[in-house]
């Protein structure tokens, strides 16, 4: 089967599981209309589609592919087990995702861009398709940095960016888990509740909980946040210059980098 095919199948069922959930189980109400916000992500998610076509080759996995013909890359000139690579690709990249959501927020023109993401008003499965079109490229050419720096298989970025997609709709989702499921999840991965946390309007807390895939990384460089300081049901989600209906918008949200406001 065509990778696309498979890329698209598990996104689209990721997605519709965990809005079927969060509608069954919600965390936090909602401030927003979910309609409008929704056409907001799935236009982006359209833009975004279409700008990492303009890319052409300079798509991750086509990238491994040309490193592994060429021997490039620290897995491509080493001989260590499938499986052992595999594993270990996967950790590398899901730490270099930890260290590039840090840079979104620690340089100043990144950080325009990313608050396209952090100015949603409500935190659901959605969520997980709100970035600006020339993020998404940004980030398609530093994984593809990666995949030369790195040499993974073919198959371990496949895996990885499929596990990516699949957990950013998990823990964006407005998902009430039980206590004892959220504590024992968080051990290992990142779960709703801990990157919610992340969403806060108190700067403090937005930057925390950076991880996407695995939660050892915010652990082990301290930035680590088990709760918001004003619960889940109260805290305030979103960006404090921009509480109103505006970020719901399509055409707001694609200017937003570039205006006076978006320092």
């Amino acid at each position: 089967m065509d990778e696309t095919l498979i890329r698209l199948g598990i996104f689209i069922g990721a997605l519709l599981l965990f809005s079927g959930l969060e509608a069954v189980f919600p965390k936090k109400a909602r401030t927003q209309l979910r309609q409008s916000r929704w056409m907001t992500h799935i236009g982006l998610t359209i833009i975004n589609t279409v700008a990492v076509r303009l890319l052409g080759p300079i798509v991750a996995l086509a990238v491994a592919g040309w490193a592994a013909l060429n021997n490039i890359g620290l897995f491509n000139l080493t001989d260590w087990p499938d499986w052992f690579e595999i594993a270990l690709s996967f950790i590398l990249l899901d730490f270099a995702i930890y260290l590039q959501h840090i840079a979104t927020h620690k340089i100043p023109i990144l950080w325009r861009i990313h608050k396209v993401h952090h100015s949603d008003l409500d935190l659901d499965a959605s969520s997980a398709l709100r970035f600006h079109p020339i993020e998404i490229m940004l980030s398609m050419i530093y994984k593809c940095g990666l995949a030369l720096l790195i040499g993974p298989a073919i198959i371990a970025v496949l895996i990885f960016e499929i596990c990516l997609n699949a957990s950013a709709i998990f823990n964006h989702a407005n998902l009430a888990l039980p206590h004892w499921c959220d504590r024992f999840l968080r051990l290992f991965i990142v779960t709703p509740d801990m990157h919610r946390v992340h969403h806060s309007i108190i700067p403090n807390e937005t930057d925390r909980n950076f991880g996407f895939n695995f939660s050892i990384w915010d652990r082990v460089f301290r930035t680590y946040c088990a709760q918001p300081k004003a619960g889940h049901d109260k805290m305030t989600i979103g960006l404090s210059e921009h509480q109103t209906s505006e970020p719901t918008g399509l055409i707001w949200s694609l200017k937003l980098p570039f205006a006076k406001t978006g320092k």
